[in-house]
């Protein structure tokens, strides 16, 4: 069974090794540099703790990358940088949310210091909250990241090219994070003319709960950067960046509100709309 080395040991990263050790492999991060609520996602989730991130690379057989959208180039100069340092050259998967431009420069990245890398990327939550994510990748290698012994995530092979698998959550995460920026101002601008009853009553849970709304805010300072990355998938594809640079403006707005400070795993379903409103009042 092999040994997985996690970079990022966050919400989603903490829950995706989680869901490998369900599986029967040995997950090993390091937290060097990392949050005392990184530290306690990944004591909650099993993973076994190394003292440095060269430890990580000479034990693993696959490396899994899960940092924020705009870290992903810091963290392949970074595995890159740790090459002087181990023989070994694990297999890097890197699942993070970026446009197939960034997911090529990593690649290039990790490839001059002697790394393969597969694309990746994914759709859903983390495991520890709902069972059912789906673990996109691409690469010439690919297959062997998707053999890996998932639980209660699905791994879906898009191909042998780079960057495909980062295309597809290009593609779905403008739909869901764009549809939810749409509530999150919908419900704003309902408040401030005195209207959010009504409104929330007019549109349903079809469009977005409260608790979605207020959980896409504590991820806000993340969505930034990835409606960039969203942005320049668009441009690549030959469409105007326009939409999804204005989204960037409206979840860096929403990242310095009140509510933006919670931590997903800390909301409750029973939020409402007006606390929702009010925690995202400028």
């Amino acid at each position: 069974m092999k040994t997985i080395g996690l970079v990022g040991a966050g919400h989603m990263g903490s829950g995706l090794g989680w869901a490998l050790r369900e599986g029967g492999h040995d997950v090993v991060t390091s937290l060097a540099g990392r949050s005392a609520r990184t530290a306690r996602l990944a004591e909650e989730a099993g993973l076994r703790v190394a003292a440095h991130p060269a430890d990580v690379l000479a034990e693993a057989e696959v490396i899994l990358v899960v940092t924020p959208p705009g870290a992903a180039l810091d963290a392949a100069a970074g595995i890159a940088a740790l090459a002087a340092d181990v023989a070994a050259r694990p297999l890097v998967a890197d699942l993070n949310a970026t446009s197939p431009t960034t997911a090529v420069a990593a690649a290039e990245v990790l490839a001059a210091a002697g790394f393969d890398f597969v694309d990746g990327s994914i759709s859903g939550p983390p495991p520890t909250v709902r069972p059912g994510a789906r673990v996109y990748l691409s690469g010439l290698r690919a297959a062997e990241v998707a053999e890996l012994r998932w639980t209660r995530a699905t791994p879906v092979v898009v191909g042998e090219r780079a960057g495909a698998a980062s295309a597809v959550k290009m593609s779905t995460a403008s739909v869901y994070k764009g549809l939810m920026g749409l509530m999150t101002q919908a419900i704003r601008s309902a408040a401030a003319y005195g209207v959010l009853e009504p409104v929330m009553a007019d549109l349903g849970d079809g469009h977005g709960t409260p608790y979605e709304v207020a959980l896409a805010a504590t991820k806000a300072h993340r969505y930034v950067a990835e409606m960039r990355e969203i942005a320049g998938a668009q441009a690549g594809a030959g469409l105007t960046p326009a939409l999804f640079e204005a989204f960037a403006e409206i979840w860096a707005d929403v990242a310095d509100q009140p509510l933006a400070d919670g931590r997903p795993e800390d909301l409750t379903r029973d939020v409402t709309a007006r606390q929702v409103a009010d925690g995202l009042r400028s």
